[in-house]
């Protein structure tokens, strides 16, 4: 009899797990979205390159609930951006933003979930930071850039002629990529990184995580 009082006290506990889950993911990807309407443009790209700080919930819910639930999160942002805002690249770009998002916070959770720590963290936001800056510039290339010059009916050059207006070292797609790209995901990886190191501590408490 304590047998099944047991077993049945563990699936009522495990029930309540996944609810709360369900709902810390939903909450996040809700601010998360919230954070992706900010944007705040650059001095060294062309306008339509603002950062935010969307992924900043995003990798909370990374470190609290593990990368699936990260990978959830970003997903869910995405959805309801696409579902208030539409889209100018029939999906593509918002594809290629969950990518790349997700580039950021599921390398972070992967090395977070093996030790719980603060170095553990650092490195883990660091690889996020480095991996994210790599794939961004590949999708930006090779997807998001002639999404972008189809959506608006321009040619490549004239995006690259955006890019030397504000900075005279992008002349063509490569340097576009080094010059504005690279840069825009490094700076967004590392102010994300720090605001997460600054706060998840103080708020890791409501997911009822025990940091190490």
């Amino acid at each position: 009899m304590s047998t099944d009082v047991m077993t049945n006290a563990n699936a009522r506990t495990k029930t309540r797990t996944k609810v709360r889950m369900m709902a810390q993911t939903g909450m996040l990807g809700a601010i998360a979205t919230v954070l992706m309407l900010f944007e705040i443009p650059l001095p060294f790209a062309p306008a339509f390159y603002q950062i935010d700080f969307s992924e900043v919930p995003v990798l909370v819910g990374c470190f609290a609930m593990g990368p699936l639930a990260g990978a959830a999160i970003e997903f869910i942002k995405i959805l309801l951006n696409f579902a208030i805002n539409g889209t100018i690249t029939a999906g593509v770009g918002e594809a290629a933003n969950f990518l790349i998002g997700c580039a950021l916070v599921v390398p972070a959770g992967l090395i977070y979930k093996r030790k719980r720590s603060r170095t553990r963290a650092i490195a883990g936001m660091v690889s996020g930071t480095v991996i994210m800056t790599a794939i961004g510039c590949f999708l930006n290339a090779y997807i998001l850039l002639p999404a972008y010059a189809k959506a608006f009916e321009m040619p490549i050059d004239a995006l690259v002629g955006m890019g030397n207006a504000v900075n005279a070292s992008i002349t063509d797609l490569f340097t576009f990529v080094m010059f504005a790209v690279a840069p825009f995901n490094l700076l967004k990886g590392v102010l994300v990184s720090m605001i997460v190191l600054l706060i998840y501590k103080k708020i890791s408490p409501v997911f009822k995580m025990n940091e190490g």
